[in-house]
C-alpha cells in the first residue's frame, strides 16, 4: 500500500522529461499586417519549458532544440503559429492578427451569429468560468461576471438563486420576474438541475432586439445554454474532473450574550423580564463570574451551525468519426447544508448527445439529459428561532423531565411566552423533495441548396416529476410548546413541456452583400398536474411506514387535485444583412398565439442597426483601434407569467315589500378583469471595440426598458376592493460597461484584467391615475409611488436620539408625544411642527443602483491564478427581525443593538434606549429598521497547476490539472445580518451563504 502511495505521489510531482537537444534555431518574427518586427513574441519548444521571446528587432535565438521539435510562436492579439524544425537552424515567421474573437460564432435565438455582426446586447460566458465555482446551481457562477445581470445567491443546498436581467419590469411577488432559460432549444423557468460541466456556452440576451425572437416569454431577458457536443473526425477524449471541499459559515451574526441581555432587561424597567431572569438563576444557577446573571450563556447560532462537506465528480467521453460525433457524460454532486439537521442535496446526472451525417444533405441527431435529485430542505423557522432565543436558555434541560422524546429546554419554564428553542423544530422535521427531470430532443437537418438553404425540424420534450414529502413528528417540550400529532403531507407535481420547432434558413452573399433570412414555426403543449394528501398519526418509528394509508386520519380537506394545460402556436422570422461587413441591419418578428388569454395573439417586432467604423478607410489599418462598432436596437417583447383573469364575486342582501310582507334575498355580482401578457418596449444603444492589437476590449450599452402594460392593482370605484389590470408603466434604465485587457510578458508570464459596472434606475411611471399602491404590511409599509422604485420602503427618517431633558422641553413634538431621553427623533419633512403619517418618505429600495465585478488572471509556465471580485451598492434591507419588538419584547436582540443602544447622554445618536425599544413611537417604520445593503466580496480565488505534454517513467502522461479554490471567502458589509443578499429586501429568515474551500483534479486522456 505504501509503495502505491509513493508511486502516485511520484507521478504527480516528479516529472522526468525525455528529450534530445541538438541544434540552435534563430530567426525573425514580423507582423503580417504591417511588416514591422514583432516584439515580445513567445517562442517555445512544444511540450517543454524551453523558450525565449523576440527582442526589439523581432529577433530570437533558441539553443538545445531537437532537430525534430516543433516551435510555437504566440502573442496576445496574434494567431498562434506552429513551425516544425525539420533540422533547420533559421526559421522566420510572419504572425497574422487574431480576429478570432470577432469571427467567433455565438448562440442567438434559433441560430448563431458572428460576434462582429451583432447589433444586440449579448454577453457570452466561457464554460471554464462557470466551472470555477463549486455550486449545485450553474447560475451562481455568473455572479459579478455580466453587467446588468443581478444574481442573489442562497446558501440552502439545492436552492436556485434569484436571477434578474436589467431589473424588474413586473410588479414583484407574483413569480413573474425570472428570465426565460433555453437549454438546447427547450424552455425552462429554472436550470438548477443542470450540471455545470455539461455546459458548452451561456449567452445572456439582455436587450429586446436579442430576446424578442422568443416573443411572449422574453420580457425578463433570455439565457441561452448549449450543452457539450462531440466533434467529427476526432479521437475519443476522456475527461475526469472532481473536487471535494468544506463549507464554513461566515459573517455569523453576533447576538447579545447573557450579560448584555440581562443588562438591557434591567435597563428596560420591565418587571416581567426581571422576574424571568430571576427564575432563570433559580433554575440554572448563578454565573461564577457575575452572580447577577444566570449560569447559562448560549450562542444559538453556534449551536445550530456546522461545517459541511461538498463534493462533485464528472466523467465525460467525446469524439467522432467521419459521419458520427458523440458526447456522453455522468455527474454526481452532493452537498450538506450548514444548518445542523437533515439538510442536504444530492444529484445524479446523465447525458448523451449524438449527431449523425446520414448523407451529404441530411443530418440527424438527438440529445438526452436525465437528472435525478434528492433534497432535504432546511426548517426555515430555525433561523428565526435562533435569532430570538434568549442566551440564558440552554439547549437541553435535565429538569424538564416531562419533555419527550428529548429533554430540550423550554423558555416558558422561565416565564417567557414562547418556547424559543429551535432544536425541537429542527430535530422533529423531515422534509424531502425528490425530483426527476428529462430533457430530450430530436432533430433532422436537410440541406436543400448547398451552402444556402437549410431546413431543420426539432422535437423537444421537458419533463419534471417532483415528489414532496413533509413529515412533522410529534414532541412535547411544554404545555404550549408541543406537537401532539404526527403529520404527513405527500405532494406530487408533474410538469410537461413539448415544443416542435421548424426552421428554414437561407444564407447567401453576392458582391459585398451578405444576407441571412430565417423563418420558422413553433408549437407548444404545456401541462401541469398536482395531487396532494395529508395524513395524521401514522407509525413514526420506521420511515417505511411514512405513507398516507398508514395514517389514522386522512382529512378530506387535505386532498387536492389540480391541473393545467395550455397550448401555443408561434410564427417568427429574422433578417440579418450587412454590406461589406461595414453596415449592419437586423430585424425579427414573432407572432405568438396562446390559449391562456382571451386575446389570443401578440406581435413582437424588433430592429437593430450597426456601423463598423474600422471598415471605413479613415480608421482601417491603425495601430490603436483594431475594431470599432456602433450599434442601436429597438424591440417589443412580452411576459406571459401573468394570470389570465382577476376578480371576485360580490353579494348584496336586498329587502323588498310585496304587499304587506317583507322579503329578503341576495343579488350576486362581480368585478373581473380580463388580463393579457405584459408588453415591454426597449431601446438599446451600444459600442463594441478592440484596442492595442486586440489586447483591450470594450462593450458598453445604455438602455431604456418600459413595461407599458404592467399588471397592477387598481381600486374599484364605488364597489371597493382591488382588481388587476394591464394599465401600469414601469421603467428600468441604466448603463453597462465591460472592459478586458490581456497581455503576455517575457514569454512565460501572461495576465488578464477585466472589470464591469452597471447602473439601474427602477421607476414607476404610471399607476392608472392612482398616486401610489401600498405593499408590505401596515407596520412595515412599502409603497410604489410615481417617480420612485417599485415597492420602495416607506416611513420616517431618523435624525437622532433625544439626549437629555432640555432637548425634550425644547421640542413640541417630543412634549406632545410624551417622549423621554433615549427616544428616536424623526424628521418633520413637511415642516408643519408635527410628526405624523404625512412626514413619511421613501427610505430606499431593495434594487441596487450600482453593481460591479472584476477579475484578474495570472499565468506563469504551468501555474495559473485567478481572482474575481464583485459587489453592489444603493440597495436597502428591511431588518425585519428587529421589528419583532412590535409584537413581542421578551426575545433576544443582536449584539450591535445591545452595544450601541442609548444608555446615557452622548452614548448613541442612532439607536434608542432599552426602554425605548418597547415604546410604540420608536417602533414606527423608519431608517432604524431600513439599513444599507451594500457589500463587497472576494467572489472566487483559484490556484492551478497543469501537467501536460510530459513523459513519466517512459509513458506519455495525460493532461492533468490540480487546483485549489476558495469561493466567497470574504464578504464585507455594514448590514446587521448574516448575509446582505436578500432577494426581496426583507430579511426574516435568510439562509447564510457559506465560504467554500475545495481541492480538485482534472485528467484528460
Amino acid at each position: 500500500m505504501k509503495l502505491k502511495i509513493v508511486t502516485v505521489i511520484s507521478f504527480l510531482f516528479c516529472s522526468i522529461l525525455l528529450s534530445a537537444q541538438q541544434i540552435t534555431v534563430s530567426g525573425t518574427v514580423t507582423e503580417g499586417s504591417t511588416g514591422d518586427p514583432a516584439i515580445g513574441v513567445s517562442v517555445l519548444v512544444k511540450g517543454t519549458t524551453n523558450g525565449t521571446v523576440t527582442d526589439i528587432d523581432g529577433n530570437y535565438s533558441l539553443s538545445n532544440v531537437s532537430s525534430d521539435a516543433i516551435l510555437v510562436f504566440s502573442y496576445i492579439g496574434m494567431l498562434t503559429q506552429e513551425e516544425p524544425v525539420n533540422g533547420r537552424s533559421t526559421i522566420n515567421v510572419t504572425l497574422q492578427e487574431d480576429v478570432q474573437a470577432l469571427e467567433e460564432v455565438v448562440v442567438i435565438g434559433y441560430g448563431t451569429s458572428r460576434v462582429k455582426d451583432l447589433t444586440s446586447a449579448i454577453t457570452t460566458i466561457r464554460p471554464d468560468e462557470i466551472m470555477k465555482t463549486p455550486a449545485s446551481q450553474p447560475m451562481s457562477a455568473l455572479q459579478g461576471k455580466v453587467p446588468g445581470l443581478q444574481i442573489v445567491s442562497s446558501g440552502s443546498p439545492g436552492t436556485s438563486p434569484t436571477v434578474r436581467v436589467r431589473g424588474i419590469g413586473s410588479y414583484p411577488g407574483r413569480d413573474n420576474e425570472a428570465p426565460l432559460y433555453v437549454v438546447d432549444g427547450v424552455f425552462y423557468n429554472d436550470i438548477g438541475f443542470l450540471n455545470s460541466a455539461d455546459i458548452a456556452s451561456v449567452s445572456i440576451l439582455k436587450d429586446a432586439s436579442a430576446a424578442a425572437i422568443y416573443g411572449v416569454r422574453a420580457a425578463n431577458g433570455v439565457i441561452l445554454i448549449e450543452t457539450k457536443s462531440g466533434q467529427f473526425d476526432k479521437k475519443p477524449e476522456i475527461t475526469f474532473d472532481g473536487y471535494y471541499g468544506v463549507q464554513v459559515a461566515q459573517n455569523v451574526l453576533k447576538m447579545s450574550n447573557a450579560e448584555q441581555f440581562v443588562t438591557m432587561a434591567m435597563e428596560s424597567g420591565s418587571s416581567t423580564d426581571i422576574s424571568n431572569i430571576d427564575r432563570a438563576m433559580q433554575r440554572y444557577g448563578r454565573s461564577r463570574i457575575n452572580p447577577n446573571i444566570p449560569d447559562v450563556n448560549t450562542d444559538w447560532y453556534k449551536e445550530i451551525l456546522r461545517t459541511a462537506p461538498i463534493q462533485n465528480y464528472n466523467f465525460d467521453v467525446s469524439g467522432g468519426g467521419s459521419n458520427v460525433s458523440y458526447s456522453v457524460g455522468a455527474n454526481y454532486f452532493a452537498q450538506q447544508g450548514i444548518l445542523d439537521m437533515k439538510n442536504e442535496y444530492e444529484r445524479y446526472n446523465f447525458r448523451s448527445k449524438l449527431d449523425f451525417k446520414a448523407t451529404d444533405w441530411l443530418k440527424l441527431g438527438n440529445n438526452f439529459i436525465w437528472s435525478q435529485s434528492t433534497q432535504y430542505p432546511e426548517e426555515v423557522g430555525a433561523w428565526n428561532l435562533a435569532y430570538f432565543a434568549v442566551p440564558i436558555l440552554p439547549v437541553y434541560d435535565e429538569l424538564n423531565t416531562q419533555a419527550t422524546p428529548i429533554n430540550f429546554a423550554n423558555a416558558q419554564d422561565m416565564g417567557y411566552r414562547g418556547g424559543q428553542n429551535p432544536f425541537p423544530t429542527m430535530q422533529f422535521s423531515n422534509k424531502r423533495n425528490q425530483g426527476k427531470r428529462l430533457l430530450a430532443n430530436f432533430y433532422a437537418e436537410a440541406t436543400l441548396v448547398p451552402d444556402k438553404l437549410i431546413f431543420k425540424t426539432t422535437y423537444n420534450q421537458a419533463y419534471h416529476n417532483l415528489k414532496e414529502r413533509h413529515v412533522l413528528l410529534p414532541y412535547f417540550i411544554g404545555n404550549n410548546f408541543q406537537r401532539p400529532n404526527a403529520e404527513l403531507i405527500k405532494r406530487q407535481k408533474i410538469y410537461s413541456d413539448v415544443t416542435w420547432d421548424n426552421l428554414l434558413t437561407y444564407t447567401d452573399n453576392f458582391g459585398k452583400h451578405n444576407l441571412s433570412v430565417m423563418g420558422g414555426t413553433s408549437f407548444r403543449d404545456e401541462s401541469y398536474e398536482l395531487l396532494e394528501a395529508k395524513g395524521l398519526n401514522f407509525p413514526i418509528g420506521q420511515e417505511q411506514s411514512w405513507y398516507i394509508d398508514q395514517a389514522e386520519t386522512i382529512p378530506v380537506d387535505g386532498v387536492i387535485n389540480d391541473g393545467l394545460r395550455q397550448y401555443g402556436m408561434s410564427y417568427f422570422g429574422r433578417l440579418s444583412y450587412n454590406y461589406a461587413n461595414k453596415y449592419l441591419f437586423y430585424a425579427t418578428m414573432r407572432a405568438d398565439g396562446s390559449s391562456k388569454y382571451q386575446e389570443k395573439w401578440g406581435y413582437f417586432p424588433t430592429v437593430g442597426i450597426g456601423w463598423v467604423l474600422t471598415e471605413e478607410d479613415f480608421l482601417s489599418n491603425n495601430d490603436l483601434i483594431n475594431f470599432l462598432k456602433l450599434r442601436a436596437s429597438w424591440g417589443q417583447l412580452g411576459n406571459d407569467k401573468i394570470q389570465a383573469s382577476d376578480g371576485a364575486f360580490t353579494t348584496d342582501v336586498i329587502t323588498t315589500a310585496l304587499g304587506d310582507v317583507l322579503y329578503s334575498g341576495t343579488t350576486v355580482g362581480g368585478v373581473y378583469s380580463s388580463l393579457r401578457w405584459e408588453l415591454t418596449e426597449e431601446s438599446n444603444f451600444g459600442v463594441t471595440a478592440n484596442f492595442f492589437n486586440n489586447r483591450l476590449s470594450l462593450d458598453a450599452d445604455y438602455y431604456i426598458r418600459d413595461t407599458k402594460e404592467a399588471a397592477i392593482n387598481v381600486k374599484i370605484p364605488a364597489v371597493g376592493g382591488e382588481v388587476l389590470r394591464n394599465v401600469g408603466v414601469i421603467r428600468n434604465s441604466g448603463f453597462e460597461v465591460a472592459l478586458d485587457w490581456s497581455d503576455q510578458i517575457a514569454g512565460d508570464f501572461r495576465y488578464n484584467i477585466g472589470a464591469n459596472i452597471s447602473t439601474l434606475k427602477n421607476e414607476v411611471r404610471d399607476l392608472y391615475g392612482q398616486p401610489y399602491i401600498d405593499g408590505g404590511s401596515a407596520e412595515f409599509r412599502q409603497r410604489s409611488i410615481i417617480g420612485q422604485p417599485l415597492l420602495a420602503f416607506y416611513g420616517y427618517e431618523v435624525v437622532g436620539v433625544y439626549q437629555n431633558q432640555a432637548e425634550i422641553e425644547a421640542d413640541p413634538v417630543a412634549q406632545a408625544n410624551g417622549l423621554v431621553p433615549g427616544d428616536l427623533k424623526f424628521r418633520d419633512t413637511n415642516g408643519d411642527g408635527d410628526v405624523n403619517d404625512d412626514d413619511r418618505v421613501v427610505l430606499g429600495s431593495y434594487f441596487p443602483n450600482f453593481m460591479y465585478g472584476a477579475n484578474i488572471g495570472l499565468g506563469y509556465k504551468n501555474f495559473d491564478f485567478s481572482l474575481s471580485l464583485m459587489g453592489q451598492s444603493g440597495n436597502k434591507i428591511l431588518n425585519r427581525k428587529r421589528g419583532e419588538f412590535i409584537w413581542t419584547n421578551d426575545t433576544n436582540i443582536d449584539a450591535d443593538l445591545a452595544e450601541n443602544r442609548w444608555h446615557g447622554e452622548g452614548t448613541s445618536n442612532s439607536y434608542p434606549s432599552s426602554a425605548g425599544l418597547r415604546k410604540g413611537w420608536n417602533q414606527k417604520m423608519s431608517t432604524f429598521f431600513v439599513e444599507d445593503g451594500s457589500f463587497f466580496r472576494i467572489q472566487n480565488i483559484q490556484l492551478g497547476y497543469n501537467i501536460q505534454n510530459q513523459q513519466w517513467f517512459g509513458y506519455q502522461m495525460p493532461f492533468m490539472r490540480l487546483y485549489l479554490t476558495a469561493d466567497r471567502p470574504l464578504t464585507l458589509f455594514k448590514y446587521n445580518g448574516f448575509n446582505p443578499e436578500v432577494p426581496n429586501g426583507i430579511d426574516t429568515q435568510t439562509y447564510p451563504i457559506p465560504a467554500t474551500y475545495t481541492v480538485g483534479l482534472t485528467i484528460k486522456f
